[in-house]
C-alpha cells in the first residue's frame, strides 16, 4: 500500500482537498466555494453547516477523480482562524459561524483595552492589541447581545475543533489556532484566566489544547463511510492556514519569510523563541513546529480583488465563462499592459478594517489619485499593488526589530499569477521563489499528518522531501523608483486618513 495523506484547506470563502504521497506529488484535488453573510457593515457570519458539506462534496470529487480514498492514511487541516462556533452538548451550532473578518465587537474591544491595557494583551498572548476582530470580543458581545444564545453555550469552538469533533467526536484544538483568540496564554500555552472569567467559562467550556501535527484520533466508522475513507485514517491537528502555508512552501526555518494572498494577506516568519517588538506593531504567533513561534501578521487580501471583480468585472466573469477561461486571469492581464504605478492610481485594501502592523478596525478601502485617465486596468494594477506595499510595510516593521528577511517564498492564489509575483519583487526589491506546490496550505496540512502519524521524523525532513522551488522572479532595478514613491503614498494614506474613518462610522 503506498500512503496517501490528504490535506484539506477550510478557507473564508472555498474549501480545497489535495492528496499527496509522501513526495509531495499531488494525486488529485478538488475546491468547493460557499458564500459569507454580511448582514451590516463589519457583521460577517456563516452557515456553520456548510463546511462539513464542503468536504464531502470535495472527496466525493476525488473519488470521480478515480483517487483511490482507501490509502488515505491521515487527514490534516489548514485552517481560517478565529472563525467561531457556539455549540450545545451535542456540538450543534446555536447560532451562524462568526468569520474571522466581522469587526462587530468594537465596544468589547473599548472595554477590554481600558481594563487591561494593550501591553497586558501583548504580553500573554502575543496579539499587539484588543482588536475587534479576536475571538474573545466577539465571545463577549455574544455574551451582552445574545444572552438567551450564549446561556445555552456549552463549548466555544474554532472551525478546527468543530470539524475534528465531526469527525472523530473528540473536541480539540491545537496551539496555532489558539494563538490569536485572546483567551489562550501563549507564554503558558493554557487558556488565560483572566478571559475565562470575563465569559464566566471555565476551561472545560473549551477544547482539550494539542501541539499541532498530533493525532486527534480516529476517524468514526459513520463519517468514513460518508468520505468514503477506510476506517483507520487518522484525523490530526493542523494550524492556521497563512502558518501552515509557511510549511507548505518549506519556510520551516528562521530567517525564512512566507507571504500569502488568499482571501487574507498574510506573513510569516518562524522564530526559536518569543520575541516582543518594543513598538507593539509585530504580533507573536504560534508556529506548527513544536516550541517555535512566529512573527505573523495578516489582512484582507485577495477578497479585495474578489470584490472588484465580483461588482465591476461581469464582462470579465461572462468572457471567463465562455471560453472556459479564469476571470482573474483576464483581470491580470489587463494589469499587465498598465504602466508601473498605476499612473498615480492608488488603494489602500482595508474593506474590513486593518490588522497588524496598523490596527484600525474602522479603516476602510480608498482610491486615490483618480483622473480621466485610469481605466479598468488601473484599478486592477492598483489593487494588487497595495497588496505588495502591505507586505513591505510588515517587512520594514521586522526589520526595525532585527529580524531580518533572507528569502521569501509565496503561495496562496495570488502566487499564480505571474504579473502579481513580479509586481511584488519590485516593490520588495527582493527575489520572489515559487514551489512546487500550487496547493501549499494543503501540502503543508498533508506534512503535519505526515509527521503526526510517523511518516517522516519531523516537520523539517518532511518538508525537505516534499517541498522544490520551481519558480524565482528577480526585482527590476527600473521600477524601484516608482514603487519607493508608491509605498510612501501608501504610508500617508494609511496614516493621514485615521480622523477620516472615525468620522465614517460616527452615528
Amino acid at each position: 500500500m503506498n500512503p496517501l495523506i490528504a490535506g484539506i484547506d477550510l478557507g473564508t470563502t472555498a474549501m480545497k482537498i489535495a492528496i499527496f504521497d509522501t513526495k509531495g506529488k499531488i494525486q488529485g484535488n478538488a475546491t468547493i466555494e460557499y458564500q459569507l453573510y454580511t448582514p451590516q457593515s463589519y457583521f460577517v457570519e456563516s452557515d456553520p453547516t456548510i463546511y462539513m458539506a464542503a468536504i464531502e462534496k470535495g472527496f466525493k470529487q476525488l473519488e470521480e477523480q478515480g483517487v483511490n480514498l482507501n490509502e488515505v492514511t491521515a487527514i490534516g487541516f489548514s485552517l481560517q482562524s478565529e472563525t467561531m462556533f457556539f455549540v450545545d452538548g451535542n456540538c450543534n451550532p446555536l447560532r451562524n459561524s462568526i468569520s474571522w473578518m466581522d469587526n462587530r465587537a468594537v465596544k468589547q474591544s473599548e472595554y477590554l483595552t481600558q481594563k487591561y491595557g494593550n501591553e497586558l494583551c501583548y504580553k500573554h498572548t502575543g496579539q499587539v492589541s484588543w482588536g475587534a476582530n479576536w475571538p474573545i470580543t466577539k465571545a463577549l458581545w455574544v455574551k451582552e447581545n445574545e444572552p438567551d444564545v450564549f446561556a445555552k453555550t456549552k463549548k466555544i469552538l474554532l472551525i478546527e475543533d468543530f470539524i475534528i469533533h465531526h469527525l472523530t467526536g473528540r473536541y480539540v484544538s491545537d496551539c496555532s489556532m489558539l494563538s490569536s483568540t485572546l483567551y489562550w496564554d501563549i507564554t503558558t500555552k493554557k487558556y488565560w484566566q483572566p478571559m475565562l472569567d470575563e465569559l464566566g467559562m471555565t476551561e472545560e467550556n473549551f477544547p482539550e489544547i494539542l501541539e499541532p501535527g498530533e493525532v486527534a484520533g480516529t476517524i468514526l466508522p459513520e463519517m468514513a463511510e460518508r468520505l468514503g475513507l477506510n476506517s483507520n485514517v487518522k484525523v490530526c491537528t493542523g494550524a492556521m492556514d497563512n502558518a501552515i502555508g509557511a510549511v507548505g512552501v518549506g519556510a520551516v526555518r528562521p530567517g525564512m519569510f512566507s507571504e500569502s494572498i488568499g482571501s487574507t494577506l498574510a506573513v510569516c516568519v518562524p522564530t526559536n523563541k518569543i520575541i516582543y517588538d518594543d513598538n507593539r506593531q509585530m504580533p507573536i504567533h504560534y508556529y506548527p513546529v513544536k516550541d517555535t513561534y512566529m512573527m505573523h501578521t495578516f489582512t484582507s487580501g485577495g477578497i479585495c480583488l474578489r470584490w472588484y471583480r465580483d461588482n465591476f468585472c461581469q464582462l470579465e466573469m461572462a468572457c471567463a465563462k465562455m471560453l472556459k477561461e479564469d476571470s482573474y486571469d483576464l483581470m491580470t492581464k489587463q494589469a499587465a499592459q498598465t504602466p508601473p504605478g498605476a499612473e498615480g492610481l492608488s488603494f489602500l485594501p482595508h474593506l474590513s478594517g486593518s490588522l497588524a502592523p496598523d490596527v484600525n478596525p474602522h479603516a476602510t478601502g480608498i482610491f486615490l489619485g483618480l483622473t480621466m485617465i485610469h481605466k479598468k486596468g488601473h484599478f486592477i494594477r492598483a489593487i494588487m499593488e497595495s497588496l505588495g506595499y502591505l507586505v513591505r510595510r510588515n517587512i520594514e516593521v521586522l526589520s526595525a526589530m532585527g529580524i531580518e528577511v533572507e528569502e521569501i517564498r509565496a503561495f496562496g492564489g495570488g502566487s499564480k499569477s505571474s504579473v502579481w509575483n513580479q509586481i511584488k519583487a519590485d516593490i520588495l526589491q527582493k527575489p520572489i521563489c515559487i514551489t512546487n506546490s500550487k496547493e501549499a496550505a494543503c501540502l503543508g496540512a498533508a506534512i503535519l499528518a505526515g509527521k503526526a502519524i510517523g511518516l517522516f521524523q519531523s516537520v523539517e525532513e518532511a518538508a525537505d522531501n516534499m517541498v522544490e522551488v520551481v519558480e524565482r522572479y528577480e526585482p527590476n532595478p527600473n521600477n524601484q523608483s516608482i514603487y519607493d514613491k508608491g509605498y510612501a503614498i501608501y504610508k500617508e494614506m494609511q496614516s493621514d486618513c485615521v480622523d477620516l474613518f472615525e468620522a465614517i462610522v460616527q452615528e
